[in-house]
């Protein structure tokens, strides 16, 4: 099977700082690879790129046989297709949960009010949120401010879903309930590409695994291998490290 998103030699650098350092990768429709690796070694900053966030300085990002990293490109037509998850939530303050999930849908694919409410609705009924649609994000928890921010972004009906570090800023009680949601879209087949320190869910749901270190991929491999085997010294020495802090 093609790959649906590749990257080829992607480099990126902000000021004298090397970023991203050559990164290949393919993704094929429907697989899961999570990024590893200490914070600083480029996980989020390849996503960013990804979603044209961020301009790489070099290389080529393909998107379902398109270059959409070629200078110029406009970026709206790519968010609508590859949709993104931060982990600072990034709701609007001023805007009820509703409202939240409705924009985009309503302003970028210029649905009806109805539909989108409709939409919206049968979504956060099934993430168990029906009952917040009318709060602003403050009267939500963490958890569930999270929770809203995937559900914002597959009422874009993405082709890839983006999830940066969305457990980092939850208090640990409420990282299951986020993690739970990302494995029913994986039972969905939907294609996802994640940067987590969550190691056992790592583990648990990828497809593929990649350990990165200074901007590059040092090692990409099936998680039973990664995690057991890992061929790479930087790699044994990363996840001896995760192992001694109790995060594994």
């Amino acid at each position: 099977m093609s790959a649906l998103l590749e990257y080829r030699s992607v480099r990126k650098s902000f000021g004298e700082k090397v970023v991203l350092d050559g990164i290949d990768l393919s993704v094929r429709r429907g697989e899961v690879i999570s990024l590893i690796g200490a914070s600083g070694s480029g996980k989020s900053t390849l996503l960013r790129c990804t979603n044209l966030l961020e301009p790489i300085d070099d290389g080529e990002i393909v998107f379902d046989g398109v270059d959409i990293s070629e200078p110029g490109l406009p970026p709206d037509p790519v968010r609508r297709r590859v949709g993104m998850v931060f982990q600072s939530f990034n709701l609007f303050p001023h805007m009820t949960v509703l409202e939240n999930v409705t924009l985009a849908p309503r302003k970028v694919l210029k649905r009806p009010k109805g539909e989108a409410t409709e939409r919206a609705m049968t979504m956060l009924t099934r993430f168990g949120l029906a009952e917040k649609a009318n709060d602003y994000p403050d009267r939500c928890s963490g958890g569930q401010q999270q929770r809203v921010a995937i559900v914002r972004a597959l009422q874009m009906d993405p082709e890839v879903m983006l999830l940066d570090e969305i457990t980092s800023a939850l208090d640990p009680e409420l990282v299951g309930e986020v993690l739970e949601v990302v494995r029913g879209l994986r039972a969905q087949g939907m294609t996802m590409l994640l940067a987590t320190h969550e190691m056992g869910f790592a583990r648990e749901i990828s497809d593929q695994v990649c350990f990165l270190k200074d901007g590059r991929i040092h090692e990409q491999g099936p998680p039973e291998r990664i995690f057991t085997m890992p061929s790479e010294p930087e790699t044994r020495d990363f996840l001896a490290r995760v192992i001694a802090s109790g995060r594994m």
